[in-house]
């Protein structure tokens, strides 16, 4: 499977999630509607992870070289954060949160489409390359999930609907966010020496990576300080634009364009 099918399967997956998302109505009064419920959302996200599978072993690499492919992850994986939440904390909102961003990923692939390329620069042939990518993805995953639930508990605290249970939710996330964050930091630096004889080189991309580290483990002093925990969701909510800026914004700004992060592009 290529990224000419790449449509239909994006599709298919919103489709799946929208109608899961409409028969949780009904299903607060049917049991029925509930698991027919479940059964298009977690459909809609098994759409996607067949489609990664096929896509990589048609491209015989792990699709996790350009910024397209790295969003059908964070597209596939973002919902299951979702879902979690909900079987773990019993919060059921959050996952229309997380179908939704979901959604806007598939549809900025769906608007820039990748380049199918099998190829893969000697630099990406280092067995850290994988590990540092995926810990990245999923740690980013939750770091977003982490600020949604931010942005949401912002919202209720002006309505008077403080909900503890939504703040310790986004505090968990954050702390597994920044452990993969760290964990991608020594991955990265690993590879780097295997790959061009340094650990850092404060190169554009690495830079913004260790200050996206640093405000996350600003956020953690802050838990220690015991910062009233509604102004921590304000600062979980804006943490994660700095790791926006990491993830492709940096691709855009003049000292880029000598990095030897532009293969990501």
């Amino acid at each position: 499977m290529t990224l000419v099918e790449f449509p239909a399967i994006a599709l298919a997956a919103v489709v799946c999630w929208a109608a899961g998302s409409l028969l949780q109505i009904p299903a607060k009064n049917s049991r029925i509607f509930g698991s027919l419920s479940w059964l298009f959302m977690l459909s809609g996200t098994l759409v996607l992870a067949w489609f990664l599978t096929s896509y990589w072993i048609a491209l015989e690499r792990p699709p996790l070289r350009t910024l397209g492919e790295t969003r059908l992850w964070y597209a596939m994986l973002i919902p299951v954060v979702g879902f979690l939440v909900e079987y773990r904390y019993k919060i059921g909102w959050l996952k229309y949160y997380c179908m939704g961003l979901a959604t806007v990923f598939l549809g900025i692939n769906y608007l820039h489409p990748d380049v199918f390329e099998k190829a893969l620069m000697p630099a990406l042939q280092s067995p850290w390359f994988v590990p540092h990518v995926v810990v990245y993805l999923v740690g980013y995953v939750l770091l977003a999930a982490s600020a949604v639930s931010g942005w949401h508990n912002v919202i209720q605290n002006f309505r008077g609907r403080r909900s503890e249970k939504g703040e310790s939710m986004s505090h968990y996330l954050a702390l597994l966010g920044f452990v993969l964050l760290t964990f991608g930091l020594i991955f990265g630096a690993l590879w780097a020496k295997e790959a061009w004889g340094h650990y850092w080189t404060w190169d554009p991309k690495e830079t913004w990576a260790f200050i996206s580290w640093l405000a996350y483990l600003g956020y953690l002093h802050l838990v220690a300080r015991k910062t009233d925990p509604r102004k921590l969701q304000w600062y979980l909510g804006l943490s994660f634009f700095v790791l926006l800026v990491c993830w492709f914004g940096v691709n855009y700004l003049p000292s880029a364009q000598n990095s030897v992060h532009t293969y990501s592009g």
